[in-house]
């Protein structure tokens, strides 16, 4: 963050010296005058002042008693100057020990399910992945200093967002994410393969994997169990969520008759997520609605804080001469005036 600010490094000498000038110009311009009036001054005798009294002054009379004014600025243009005006600029270093955090989201067809969304008609509910863009969208800004990536995954897996510090990319890939757009399928060992391919290199003080699914691995050449050991071995800790309501859950399919609300089972598997867990030293969530899962990931926040430590300094510009050189130019100019074009005859 930098600021810029104005400030006097010897501010006392504003608080005497300003003072002592408004004194001075209060005597010099309003005393003084009266002082001299009583006292009398050398004068020359007329024998009447009818004929002066109509002569008006000249310009440089005018201009003259201006003058006198900028001795008043330049003495107050050098007091600002001795109270040293400096500008500094506040940095502020942020360094983080950070976390790098890899969000796993199975986009299988049976994510097309309505059942994290019970408390609406079932007309209005959206599918289990549209709720799961929402809730992981709202832990993606609440992780302002880490670096997120994205793993999409079906029958197969790939990167749909590297690990990046630009959090507006990441929801954007996130808003793209459609169902079956990795198969219908499901190779949870080949997602967690690729999320740990993506941080086994990372240098940040925790490496994370959250892993959401709503079925068992049905596809892939990587078992899970055996890419859990994968990720214990580059010591990155795994998160798994498992999404979707006990039982049969509502599915709205196509059909001669047209659209269709039909109800099937989808099978968690919950042994193997717990399993790939427990191995890397993870935690297993069950969400069966949109608000159970929202707690999982406010809880999985919760656990994997950021430690920051902030760092902050000021860089001062001396700013006097700023001051100076325009009070010098006001004295020269004073001097010239006073002494050709503006001269007082004794």
């Amino acid at each position: 963050m930098n600021d810029n600010t104005i400030f006097f490094a010897d501010r006392w000498i504003l608080s005497w010296l300003v003072p002592l000038l408004l004194l001075w110009a209060a005597c010099w311009l309003w005393l003084l005058p009266r002082l001299r009036r009583g006292h009398g001054a050398a004068a020359v005798r007329f024998s009447t002042l009818k004929q002066l009294a109509k002569l008006k002054p000249s310009w440089t009379v005018r201009l003259r008693r201006l003058v006198l004014g900028l001795r008043l600025l330049t003495l107050a243009l050098l007091i600002l100057a001795m109270a040293r005006p400096q500008t500094g600029l506040k940095l502020t270093k942020t360094s983080t020990e950070g976390v790098d955090i890899i969000l796993a989201i199975d986009t299988s067809g049976s994510m097309q399910a309505l059942d994290l969304d019970a408390e609406r008609a079932i007309a209005k509910r959206r599918d289990r992945l549209q709720v799961v863009r929402g809730v992981v969208d709202d832990f993606v800004q609440q992780r302002e200093n880490d670096q997120i990536g994205l793993v999409v995954f079906g029958a197969e897996a790939f990167t749909q967002c590297p690990l990046t510090l630009d959090h507006g990319i990441v929801a954007t890939f996130l808003d793209r994410l459609e169902i079956g757009m990795a198969g219908d399928a499901t190779a949870i060992g080949s997602a967690l393969g690729t999320a740990v391919k993506r941080l086994k290199d990372s240098v940040a003080k925790s490496k994370v994997v959250i892993l959401l699914t709503d079925g068992r691995s049905n596809a892939g050449a990587l078992s899970p169990l055996k890419a859990a050991e994968i990720a214990k071995t580059f010591d990155v800790k795994v998160y798994t969520v498992g999404a979707g309501t006990r039982g049969k859950a509502p599915f709205i399919v196509e059909t001669l008759l047209g659209k269709q609300v039909i109800y099937e089972n989808v099978e968690i598997d919950e042994a193997t997520l717990t399993k790939i867990a427990t191995t890397t030293g993870g935690a297993y969530f069950r969400a069966e609605d949109r608000e159970a899962l929202a707690e999982v990931y406010s809880t999985i926040d919760e656990l994997e804080k950021t430690e920051i430590t902030m760092e902050s300094y000021m860089e001062y510009n001396e700013r006097f001469s700023a001051l100076v050189i325009p009070a010098i130019a006001l004295l020269l100019l004073e001097v010239v005036l006073l002494g050709t074009r503006l001269r007082k005859l004794p």
